[in-house]
């Protein structure tokens, strides 16, 4: 009898593949389960964090403006790039100890170039690209204090 080994071994091989086959439908088949009876709601299993995160995919993007910012200090303008990521810090009055957080994550758009001869003190102009709401915050707060970045 010729090739009968052969064929028995394709066989078993056949066999394996389709309890295989069973197998991972049987798991795709629970999974798809419990994904469905989560997502019925924030009841507690999970389904609201999917929900929330759908939701946010499905937001219009946030507009951004270009918002030009006095750096206090103009040594630190020079070591920011164009696409660097800043937090703008505006300083409390000259007698208080607090400062606060203005925007986060701002992306600089441009950078001066550096003044030969210019006064360090009067700081450096740079451009950030941040939410309307933010470059409102920014400006407001420009005419009182001073501001100064952290790089992200």
């Amino acid at each position: 009898m010729r090739g009968g080994a052969g064929q028995r071994l394709r066989r078993a091989v056949w066999r394996q593949r389709r309890s295989m086959a069973a197998g991972l439908a049987l798991t795709a088949a629970a999974l798809a389960v419990s994904g469905l009876a989560g997502s019925g709601g924030d009841d507690g299993h999970g389904g609201g964090t999917a929900q929330g995160a759908a939701r946010e995919r499905a937001s219009p993007p946030v507009r951004l403006v270009s918002a030009p910012v006095r750096i206090a200090d103009a040594e630190t303008v020079r070591l920011l790039r164009p696409g660097d990521r800043v937090d703008v810090v505006a300083s409390g009055d000259a007698g208080a100890a607090e400062a606060r957080v203005l925007a986060r994550g701002a992306r600089v758009e441009r950078v001066p170039p550096a003044a030969v001869g210019g006064a360090p003190e009067a700081g450096a102009l740079v451009v950030l690209a941040v939410p309307r709401r933010t470059a409102a915050d920014l400006a407001g707060a420009g005419i009182s204090g001073g501001f100064a970045v952290i790089l992200c």
